[in-house]
């Protein structure tokens, strides 16, 4: 499978990339003919910070008071507070970076000591991908039960435009991978033409079957 793989850099800065590899892949909630391998960004300091400053250019007039990193990406979300907190509208704004804890049932909660963080607050969703939007829509759902205020999307990757009426900005979108597609299992082009799943996968990587 691995033999497969294409690297393709971000059209904004050549030093930003990922890793695609096609093929049949099972998520939770959908199957997609590509796996996006964003593993470099995530634990890359360097890589992180480029592309921090990549996505912290669509905030310059946009007021951020917390960043919540979904995925992994609290390193990329830790960079983008830094760069947010560089100039514009957040210029010297000390920016909370805080993760959400997941409880018996997979749902999203958030402690005691970090509510605060989020209470009234103009909050920033990061991502690492956006396939089908569910995944953000479950934490729309958490940040409502908290009464934050959604102000901003950001992905490395991301298939779909906007969510709840907010623009999601990405590094990467659908059109850096000529023919992705993403399909619920029922109507999986390729199960339905008895191709196997290569792998399953999820925020964390990919698991071979």
């Amino acid at each position: 499978m691995e033999s497969r793989a294409k690297t393709i850099s971000s059209s904004r800065n050549k030093r930003v990339k990922i890793g695609v590899i096609p093929g049949h892949f099972a998520t939770n909630h959908s199957h997609i003919n590509y796996y996006v391998d964003m593993t470099a960004i995530k634990t890359s300091h360097k890589m992180a910070k480029e592309a921090a400053s990549d996505l912290a250019m669509n905030y310059t007039g946009t007021h951020i008071d917390t960043i919540i990193c979904l995925e992994g990406t609290e390193m990329l979300g830790a960079f983008l507070a830094e760069d947010l907190s560089a100039a514009g509208i957040n210029k010297d704004v000390d920016i909370s970076v805080i993760t959400p804890e997941f409880n018996s049932n997979n749902q999203m909660i958030f402690r005691d000591n970090t509510q605060s963080k989020i209470w009234q607050k103009q909050v920033l969703l990061l991502i690492s991908s956006a396939s089908t939007g569910k995944t953000i829509n479950r934490a729309i759902d958490c940040l409502n039960y908290y009464n934050g205020k959604l102000a901003a999307i950001s992905a490395i990757f991301s298939a779909i435009d906007e969510s709840n009426g907010i623009s999601v900005k990405s590094i990467f979108t659908d059109k850096d991978i000529p023919g992705y597609a993403t399909y619920t299992p029922r109507d999986c082009e390729q199960c339905l033409s008895g191709n196997k799943v290569d792998a399953l996968v999820n925020s964390f990587g990919y698991s071979k079957l």
